[in-house]
């Protein structure tokens, strides 16, 4: 494919019938690939990624919707997790041959299809938002499927498409987009947590607090668009402690080879040691090969560079990473 978008939707059920419904209508459209599926009982909650071209994507994201509209019922539904609708948030993500005006082209006629043939009504999010105050989805969020009777009859509320009523069985739905994220996290071969908290709170864009002259001031951290922390790693054989990190936009920000490399720095400083790193989910191609390019300047073969990325970055140090199964290209060839 030359152009290859990719969709996350977000259902709020855990029900295995009804999530297997969803499957069954995305698989059914030509040049779609489903790549992914996590229920979640406790948010009662499952979300779905699936990649193809322009058209098939937005079609396969209709006929899920369609689904999953026909099949939830929010009246009856409870989770943990924020929601304001049986499908609560569908993102379109470029992935390659594809733009951000095209992406948000995409996600306007499905939020307008929707909302004329699902009688669903529709709020825009991200790069598709039609003001600041509707970019972040926790703001659109706010009162969720309970406060959204009242929300909906705002004047400031009211929805970018469809009619300002409360859908009672289906609620609201937001459509966006929002640039690949790429969760990474880079392992440590010490156990004390208070290390790793600390070197994720240095490389996270938001940098962490001080107290200074008896008031608390935040330092920058290192590292543009990342956003970090430190936990604990439960492994019966190994104990580690881990940087967890978002990649929120790998193509402007900090990439994944920089900020391993980073953290191996303060890591060493502090008298510990990186042994590896992983990916969350999947990783474009590009993300890969400019790790591989980065460790050896020369390579211009795309295999080899995958398995240089793959040695210096440490990255089957947990399971063994398997290009064909972590990197999206790869996936859909």
């Amino acid at each position: 494919m030359d152009k290859i978008i990719e969709c996350v939707p977000n259902f709020s059920t855990s029900d295995p019938a009804v999530i297997e419904e969803i499957k069954k209508v995305i698989e059914a459209v030509p040049n779609v690939r489903l790549l992914n599926v996590e229920p979640d009982s406790d948010y009662n909650r499952v979300v779905v990624t699936f990649v193809g071209t322009l058209e098939s994507v937005s079609e396969a994201a209709f006929e899920a919707i369609a689904k999953g509209t026909e099949l939830i019922n929010m009246v009856t539904h409870k989770g943990e997790h924020p929601r304001l609708g049986a499908t609560d948030v569908c993102p379109f993500v470029p992935v390659k041959g594809v733009t951000t005006e095209e992406c948000v082209m995409i996600a306007h006629a499905l939020g307008e299809r929707i909302a004329a043939e699902l009688e669903v009504p529709i709020y825009f999010y991200g790069k598709a938002a039609s003001s600041e105050e509707r970019v972040k989805l926790s703001d659109i969020r706010k009162g969720e499927y309970e406060g959204l009777a009242e929300k909906i009859v705002l004047p400031e509320w009211k929805p970018d498409a469809g009619e300002a009523v409360f859908n009672g069985k289906s609620g609201a739905y937001v459509i966006g987009v929002r640039d690949f994220l790429i969760a990474y996290n880079v392992n440590l071969d010490t156990v004390d947590v208070e290390i790793t908290k600390e070197i994720g709170g240095m490389v996270r864009e938001s940098g962490y607090w001080v107290e200074k002259d008896g008031e608390r001031e935040r330092v920058p951290g290192l590292l543009k668009g990342i956003q970090g922390m430190g936990v604990s790693l439960d492994k019966p054989d190994r104990k580690l402690t881990q940087v967890s990190m978002n990649v929120v936009n790998y193509k402007i920000t900090a990439k994944p080879h920089e900020a391993y490399e980073e953290i191996k720095r303060l890591a060493e400083e502090r008298g510990a040691k990186v042994t590896g790193s992983e990916i969350v989910g999947l990783i474009p191609l590009e993300a890969i090969l400019e790790a591989g390019s980065f460790y050896a300047p020369e390579e211009e073969n795309q295999e080899k560079l995958i398995e240089i990325a793959i040695e210096k970055l440490g990255l089957s140090d947990l399971d063994q990473f398997i290009p064909e199964e972590k990197i999206i290209e790869l996936m859909i060839k």
